[in-house]
């Protein structure tokens, strides 16, 4: 019977982390918007600290959304293990990759793509082989985890950090190193997800009838998690509003899944019960992904698609075979190379106008 039950919850949490995916990165995309729209209207950028997005309706639609995603992801973290749910925030990039090449006009070249692809993978194979915490089904238990001094030195490594990278750091590099205010997003993500884990226990011992509003920690987890997550969604917005979407948006995850994944490590002690094959696949899993985010973020410049790739090959071939272009192959190949740019161009320009280009917002 509970056997039954484990892996009826193992099946309600995953739905739900798809759903959360899929919410979250339409998020991305209905923020970002948002966030354009105010641009061109000459408001102060929130990149700059400015807050007139909160007069933006696509703004708090996204907003919304990402509300809807934040508590299907609540909800999967109750019923599944934290190893679960996290890596298949993957899923996000994804969702917000294709959204942002219809609606961004953020468009993907083949490197990106792979990037992506890999990522999932990656995913897939941490799901498969992710360690599983320890059971913890009273507030007393995870009180007594909370407690712990690994815990508890490395929650305060990561206030130290968020407080130096947001009074030190941000002021001076935020607005050119893409990894300050997402670092601050993410490592401060490792605490909201042990305060949401401690909540989800909280609300089914509340449902339970047991009188867990009396429990300090009840209080105490809430007011960490507003805390956190207030943080998270002002610089989260930050660095929305400076670099490319379906940048961030990769970068996040692989840092917020590697603080959650190390959080999770020390406050639930799973590592310790792994088989070798097991550490090895979720190694194996995250490097996937980190490759993938690296295909996806260092040649997201390079305009290069399967259109143009018998050309590339055919020109390479030449190269490695020594043989010297004649003023006739020249003249043919340049001829090729523009008409099939002059093809992509139209392509393109038709695909803008089909799915609105930036200035029509």
């Amino acid at each position: 019977m509970s056997q039954t039950r484990g892996r009826y919850d193992f099946c309600i949490g995953l739905v739900l982390a798809m759903s959360s995916s899929i919410f979250i990165g339409g998020s991305f995309i209905l923020k970002k918007k948002g966030l354009l729209r105010l641009a061109r209207k000459g408001s102060m950028r929130a990149g700059q600290g400015g807050h007139a997005y909160l007069k933006e309706w696509l703004w708090w639609a996204g907003l919304l959304s990402m509300g809807a995603g934040e508590v299907a992801n609540f909800a999967a973290y109750a019923f599944a293990p934290a190893t679960l749910v996290t890596p298949l925030g993957a899923l996000s990039v994804l969702v917000s990759a294709i959204l942002s090449s219809f609606f961004l006009n953020e468009k993907l070249n083949l490197h990106g793509k792979i990037g992506c692809l890999l990522s999932i993978l990656g995913s897939t194979v941490m799901v498969i082989h992710a360690p599983q915490e320890e059971e913890v089904e009273t507030l007393d238990e995870m009180s007594h985890k909370l407690g712990d001094p690994g815990f508890v030195v490395f929650a305060t490594l990561v206030v130290i950090v968020s407080l130096i990278l947001i009074c030190v750091v941000g002021p001076r590099h935020g607005q050119t190193n893409i990894l300050v205010y997402i670092t601050i997003c993410s490592v401060i993500g490792a605490l909201s997800v042990s305060c949401v884990k401690g909540l989800g226990i909280t609300i089914k011992e509340l449902f339970a009838g047991k009188p867990v509003l009396k429990h300090p920690l009840s209080w105490i987890l809430l007011l960490s998690l507003t805390v956190c997550v207030s943080t998270q969604i002002n610089y989260l917005n930050r660095a929305l509003d400076i670099f490319n979407t379906s940048i961030v948006t990769p970068i996040y995850y692989v840092i917020f899944t590697t603080s959650v994944l190390t959080c999770s490590a020390i406050l639930f002690k799973e590592w310790q019960h792994m088989a070798a094959d097991d550490i090895i696949g979720t190694f194996s899993g995250f490097l996937t992904i980190i490759v993938g985010i690296f295909l996806l973020h260092a040649f997201k410049d390079v305009n290069f698609t399967l259109a143009n790739l018998p050309l590339s090959l055919r020109k390479d071939d030449r190269a490695a075979n020594g043989t010297l272009l004649s003023t006739y192959d020249s003249f043919n190949d340049d001829e090729e190379s523009s008409a099939c740019l002059g093809e992509m161009q139209s392509t393109e320009s038709l695909s803008a106008r089909r799915n609105g280009s930036l200035s029509a917002f």
